[in-house]
């Protein structure tokens, strides 16, 4: 599809809008996120300008405004539902969000962005969509991809990040990262993002302070078109790391800007994973996505201990309570395949510079090794982790027989070459870690996993252009 058809198409929910000539808009699309077999959240985001170009400072506006959501079974929208009326309102962004509850699982809905500067004087989006999750039960295939380190910065201003291939070029720069034209060709059932989603840090020398700055680190990346189109028809369940919480690295220590509770509350402010409002429930949470699988989500930046403090049975990264959360939940499921979703690696090998993560000889390796050995002990012997954080894709076995799977950077601008187990300077000098695969070359990409009816798993990583890399079957004979 030429650029300016698939503009066209993106944009559509926006040619009606323009006829008006007046705000709000939607520039920056819809999102679904944390789908269950029964229930959504969808969001949006009211805006000053109508296209997915950025203004002269930099930005996209919000707008003040009224919005509500329609869904329906049937794409003519038959029989549609709408939601409350929501504010569109400075004070959260002008982003609204809705909790569609009482779904029937396995079940594909439609739904568009009802919108105007009150509720007399409205227009109609785009038709987007999302598919519930199966019953517990069901053994139909499902699908799903992974990524992290999305890069602004240097993707759009071709500056690599470590050594990766410059390679955006002048079309890409407007739609967006290619990763996803690549992802909407899969067609997966959702995508999960693993942290850095966006780097409130790059450039350094106009690295985000303010809570102008931090916002806009997400309108400009959720302005493409590449991305509109991707999330209009494909729900998400988000995590963050350091680059999207304050900083490369980031602690709850020091005074360096932005404070800690501003991370947390702009990354639930922004990313569709609870109800409007809430600031409570804790980030980690676990669902039961098919009868063999279930996927745990971490939470690594928000009950960490300082990064500096001596390793030991003391440190922890993520804290008693999501500790006991975790084995507790592990060990009352009945799902074939166990998968922890971690925003930073468990195996590695990774950087021993680096002190923030559960590789690092100087991090917290006692947390993720103590933890490994739980799993043996109590024979939770398919339990798999997949992460992100690292900038180049690999699947390493760590002694204990725990699996790895990096899922990598989703652009070549901010992918490396990675470390392998043996190396000097690396958290494996010994090479006890067995890494069955690493790729040849930086390259952006996306891992995508798929869950049979009969307990096959396929992992299967892909560079940017969705072009396989590597692909590994495990299946319940096998451990």
């Amino acid at each position: 599809m030429k650029i300016t058809q698939l503009i066209g198409l993106i944009l559509a929910g926006f040619v009606v809008a323009s006829v008006h000539a007046a705000p709000p808009f939607h520039a920056q699309g819809e999102l679904s996120g944390e789908v269950t077999a029964s229930s959504v959240l969808l969001q949006s985001r009211l805006t000053a300008t109508p296209g997915p170009t950025l203004d002269p400072e930099g930005d996209i506006p919000g707008a003040k405004g009224v919005a509500c959501f329609e869904w329906s079974p049937t794409p003519d929208f038959a029989k549609a539902q709408r939601t409350a009326w929501l504010e569109a309102s400075a004070e959260h962004d002008f982003i609204v969000r809705a909790h569609l509850k009482g779904l029937q699982p396995g079940t594909r809905y439609y739904y568009r962005l009802v919108f105007g500067p009150d509720k007399s004087t409205v227009q109609t989006g785009p038709t987007c969509e999302f598919k519930t999750l199966s019953a517990p039960d069901d053994l139909a295939p499902l699908a799903f991809c992974m990524g992290s380190c999305m890069n602004y910065h240097s993707f759009l201003h071709g500056k690599a990040n470590g050594g990766g291939p410059v390679t955006a070029s002048a079309e890409d720069k407007q739609l967006g990262y290619p990763v996803f034209a690549a992802m909407t060709k899969l067609k997966p059932d959702f995508f999960i993002g693993t942290g850095d989603i966006v780097y409130y840090d790059h450039p350094p020398q106009t690295a985000a302070h303010t809570l102008v700055e931090l916002r806009r680190k997400w309108h400009e990346q959720f302005r493409f078109p590449r991305l509109i189109e991707f999330f209009s028809h494909t729900p998400a369940y988000w995590s963050k790391d350091d680059h999207d919480f304050r900083f490369n690295d980031a602690d709850l220590g020091g005074k360096k800007l932005p404070e800690p509770a501003t991370g947390i509350e702009i990354f639930r402010e922004q990313m569709p994973i609870f109800a409007a409002g809430d600031r409570t429930t804790p980030t980690y949470r676990t669902h039961r996505v098919h009868k063999h699988l279930q996927l745990w989500f971490t939470e690594g930046r928000d009950y960490r201990s300082p990064n500096k403090q001596p390793d030991g049975p003391e440190k922890s990264i993520w804290g008693r309570e999501q500790r006991n959360w975790l084995e507790q939940t592990l060990q009352a499921s009945d799902a074939t395949w166990k998968v922890i979703i971690t925003p930073t690696p468990m195996v590695g090998p990774d950087r021993n510079s680096k002190v923030d993560n559960h590789t690092n000889l100087a991090g917290f390796k006692h947390e993720a090794d103590s933890f490994f050995a739980w799993l043996r002990e109590q024979k939770q012997d398919r339990v798999l982790t997949f992460c992100g954080d690292r900038h180049w894709q690999y699947h390493s076995i760590h002694p204990l027989g725990v699996e790895e799977f990096s899922v990598g950077a989703l652009n070549d601008e901010n992918a490396i070459r990675g470390e392998k187990p043996g190396g000097k300077g690396t958290t494996d000098p010994d090479g006890l870690i067995r890494q069955p695969y690493i790729y040849r070359e930086p390259t952006g990409g996306f891992l995508h996993v798929t869950v049979h009816g009969d307990g096959r798993l396929v992992l299967t990583h892909h560079d940017d252009h969705g072009v396989v890399l590597n692909s590994v079957t495990k299946s319940i004979t096998t451990r």
